[in-house]
């Protein structure tokens, strides 16, 4: 397990989260919800220490995240952030391979390829591998980095915003990975969403943050109502249940 407790962090003195009490599980897909600057990103900044808090502590397994090993922590979590810009020229297999630099330290070994090569098969990158990162569509680009995280073989997977810049059909079906990751392979998933839908139909739980705090976190029944919705949103947003699942109309009625 992965917790936060009592987590603040301050930028030029201005508190930007505060009072941050969260865990996050194995075996489960867990979505961060709410506005631009809630500080959704935040979290997993902290949560896998690409930044400091200013108080409060971050435990992994039972430890202070700062007591790992920086090779040791990245064989337990992984981080896609949501920007990533590379300036080299690597075909797909090149940066799925990067995900084993935890392990390897660049010298790959058959466990190493193996699980590269899984990688790739699961994100049915086997037609591509060859090419590079810079000839490829969106989606396509998307599928590689998840499958360098997914090569990097951690217990735990934060992707900030995933979804960003990708269609319909690409955006469902890496929601419908992540969560079979999940769930088949025991990953703790959690990622930063902007469409509610997705957090409603492939989550475990939802954490709701509005202005640098959780206004409320729990399963999808808790989260996905109207009450707590317009907490988060300050819009009336309808929901309604299709196939037993909650569908909510944001766009208008």
């Amino acid at each position: 397990m992965i917790e936060l407790k009592n987590i603040e962090k301050k930028y030029n003195n201005k508190t930007i989260i505060k009072n941050i009490n969260v865990s996050f599980e194995k075996g489960k897909l867990t979505s961060i919800i709410g506005s631009n600057g809630a500080g959704k990103s935040t979290i997993l900044a902290l949560a896998s220490r690409l930044m400091k808090a200013d108080s409060g502590e971050v435990i992994v397994k039972g430890k202070n995240i700062h007591s790992y090993k920086e090779n040791n922590l990245a064989q337990i979590l992984s981080i896609l952030k949501q920007q990533n810009n590379l300036n080299i020229k690597l075909t797909v297999e090149e940066l799925v391979s990067f995900g084993r630099f935890p392990y390897s330290q660049g010298k790959l070994n058959i466990k190493d390829k193996e699980k590269i090569n899984e990688a790739i098969e699961y994100m049915n990158l086997q037609d591509i591998k060859d090419r590079f990162l810079d000839t490829l569509s969106g989606g396509q680009k998307q599928r590689a980095f998840i499958a360098m995280i997914i090569a990097q073989d951690t217990e735990y997977i934060f992707l900030d915003e995933p979804l960003n810049n990708l269609d319909m059909k690409h955006s469902v079906s890496i929601m419908k990975i992540i969560k079979n990751l999940a769930k088949e392979y025991n990953k703790g998933i959690i990622v930063v969403l902007h469409d509610i839908n997705f957090a409603s139909i492939y989550s475990d739980y939802i954490i709701a943050m509005k202005n640098g705090e959780v206004i409320k976190n729990g399963n999808v029944d808790e989260i996905i109502n109207t009450q707590v919705l317009k907490n988060i949103f300050n819009m009336d947003i309808p929901i309604h249940s299709i196939n037993n699942k909650k569908i909510c109309m944001y766009f208008g009625e």
